[in-house]
């Protein structure tokens, strides 16, 4: 087996989860969370659109993680989303964090909305 080592940008992944938080290199932050190359930030949840429009233009897809369990985006929300140009991909929490720490340790431009587990 070959180990690589992984370099991330400015980008910083998400090192754990649990049960109302995400750690984010080595901090914890509790409660719903905005992730970007660029920093973090408190989600207001499905009903922040206007935090996830932001991304428009910066990132090229968009993970939203619904917590323990995968649910559908709110039509409405999915529709401003992909007229807007973003890309969106929804999953599992736990799913959303793998994936977003992968993309951007390959330096993809990616964002993660996470609602904790």
């Amino acid at each position: 087996m070959r180990l690589n080592e992984i370099v991330f940008t400015d980008a910083r992944p998400v090192d754990g989860y649990g049960p109302g938080f995400f750690r984010v290199a080595g901090e914890v932050h509790d409660g719903a969370l905005l992730l970007w190359d660029k920093g973090k930030a408190v989600w207001g949840g499905m009903e922040d659109t206007d935090s996830l429009l932001g991304f428009v233009g910066e990132v090229d897809v968009l993970f939203v993680g619904t917590g323990a369990e995968i649910a559908h985006l709110p039509t409405e929300l999915r529709h401003q989303l992909e007229e807007a140009g973003l890309g969106v991909e929804v999953m599992n929490s736990p799913a959303a964090c793998r994936t977003y720490n992968v993309l951007i340790s390959e330096g993809r431009r990616v964002a993660l909305a996470a609602l904790p587990v």
